[in-house]
């Protein structure tokens, strides 16, 4: 996030995009909510599904998933065309604005109510609010990334926002909201296949020596590894042997999971480290228990760069040790000595070689978060980015076409799916559907259905559904109303008696890999023989 969770609170206009923040980010949401009902803030909301923010929103629009370089090029056409955008910001702080002004020619109202579905008038209406606005900020999350061309629809974002000049200003900003609570953090300390510590890339020799100067080391690879889609590919024609698997539950969470069990099973040795004998565990050669979050000491990056203390509540069970401990023994063994005294030890080290976290200590932490950038000891943190200047300079703009998606509805698949979560469970269900409360509010997978198409399909509420794609096939209990619009249903990813990521294609983004989670065709069938 460029910005503050507490700054959306503050905003004039929030543009809220792929992300069912209410039911993903609840905390979130209470402030976004809060900004509305205080009259201060005006809500945005593009969504293919009526969540509950649609009852605070000025401006719906309901767009097809896969759209959203479409609808964002519209909104900038008409922002442009009718002198809407801040010229003085653009003139100072941007570069090749005319690139971007002739490429979103083309996306008039009309041609994007085409591609996406949204009225064109109603398309009007969202790109004047947010023009309009002195300070306006976009949050969006993984319905804007998990697509083939999700990183373009980031930038698309990034486009607007900078057009608008809400870059750089307090309750403005891009706002992307974390999937898990440390996945900023990981993200930071290089848990990416192309980067170390604070995005520094492995390709840049001095990047590469001063690392492997700080680490005695006598050179760090420069080739980027490979994301985790390409790992289960690399797996499947016996390119990769071995895999060790950290917190992560891939046999729910990938995509077109019968490729993801062939990959795993071709492995020579599998190791996974985990809290619960999950899924992929069950697939281990080795399991390593790991503890949880409350029995062990650390720190969590949340997704608006605050790093917040992790203090040890219990102690770990049975044969249960902390990851770095884990990890650490796992080296010495293998050659390389890593030996700490304690979890602080190993902060004080990735301060030493991430700049962007050099003025932090478990001291400065003990007495609250802090949000990188924090260079020095007495660098009180940064509440929002980019404010006189952009990192690069000035910022880029990208000239961005639209694509369709890899897959769409056919005679045979007329369905267009795309998934997400619910409240009451969390990612794999690892840990939640161990709760019986949780269980309770929501025990089971189902599918949204738009009311016509069920009537069409002569399917009843509640009644079981087999939903089809070309990887696979799961039941589901239909959930017959409003909320999915014709021609399009939805499913949780959670459960794993119904894997959502059965149906799921792994089409990638050429650029970050990312597999097109939101977008498959299916066709739906009354659920015979459901018990099976």
């Amino acid at each position: 996030m460029t910005n503050s969770i507490e700054e959306l609170e503050t905003s004039d206009v929030i543009l809220l995009t792929g992300s069912n923040t209410q039911e993903m980010h609840p905390v979130i949401s209470t402030f976004i909510k809060r900004g509305v009902v205080s009259g201060k803030t005006k809500l945005i909301v593009v969504d293919p599904r009526r969540i509950d923010l649609v009852d605070f929103a000025a401006v719906w629009l309901r767009q097809k998933p896969g759209s959203d370089v479409a609808w964002l090029n519209g909104m900038m056409n008409v922002i442009i065309s009718e002198g809407l955008y801040d010229k003085k910001y653009v003139e100072q702080r941007t570069e090749d604005f005319d690139a971007l002004a002739k490429a979103v020619a083309s996306y008039t109202p009309q041609r994007v109510e085409e591609i996406s579905g949204i009225p064109a008038a109603d398309l009007i209406d969202a790109a004047r609010l947010y023009a309009a606005a002195p300070a306006a900020a976009i949050a969006y999350a993984m319905g804007i990334t998990q697509h083939i061309n999700g990183t373009d629809a980031v930038k698309s974002v990034a486009n607007l926002a900078m057009l608008c000049g809400n870059i750089g200003i307090e309750s403005g900003g891009v706002n992307p909201l974390r999937g898990q609570n440390n996945v900023q953090g990981a993200c930071d300390m290089g848990c990416l296949p192309n980067v170390l510590t604070a995005y520094q890339n492995v390709t840049v020799p001095e990047v590469r020596e001063k690392f492997a100067k700080y680490w005695g080391v006598d050179r760090i690879p420069e080739k980027p590894g490979l994301t985790i889609v390409e790992i289960i590919n690399a797996a499947t024609t016996g390119q990769v042997k071995g895999l060790y698997v950290v917190g992560e539950n891939p046999m729910i969470s990938d995509p077109d999971l019968h490729h993801v069990k062939e990959g795993l099973q071709r492995l020579d040795f599998l190791v996974v480290q985990d809290i619960f004998l999950t899924e992929t565990a069950a697939l281990a050669d080795v399991v390593l228990p790991a503890s949880s979050f409350a029995e062990k000491e650390g720190t969590f990056s949340n997704t608006e760069r605050r790093v917040q203390r992790v203090r040890k509540a219990v102690e770990p069970p049975g044969q249960a040790r902390p990851d770095w401990e884990i990890i650490c023994d796992i080296s010495s063994r293998l050659g390389y000595a890593m030996k700490y005294p304690n979890a602080e030890a190993v902060f004080d080290e990735m301060t030493g070689i991430t700049p962007s976290y050099a003025g932090m200590s478990y001291e400065r932490l003990d007495k609250g978060g802090l949000q990188w950038p924090c260079p020095t000891k007495d660098h009180p943190g940064t509440r929002y980015l980019h404010k006189d200047k952009f990192v690069r300079g000035k910022g880029k703009f990208h000239a961005i076409e639209w694509i369709p998606p890899a897959e769409l509805p056919d005679a045979e698949y007329p369905f267009l799916l795309t998934t997400g979560r619910v409240l009451f469970q969390y990612h794999t269900g690892t840990m939640t559907r161990r709760s019986e409360g949780l269980n309770g509010c929501a025990p089971e997978c189902f599918v949204e259905v738009n009311r016509e198409d069920a009537a069409r399909l002569g399917l009843a509420n509640g009644e079981m559904v087999k939903v089809t794609s070309r990887r696979g096939s799961l039941f589901a209990k239909a959930q017959i109303g409003e909320v999915m619009d014709l021609g399009m249903v939805f499913l949780p990813f959670h459960y794993s008696e119904a894997p959502a990521n059965n149906l799921t294609i792994a089409a990638l983004d050429p650029q970050a890999k990312i597999p097109e989670y939101k977008i498959c065709a299916v066709k739906l069938e009354k659920g015979a023989g459901a018990g099976a």
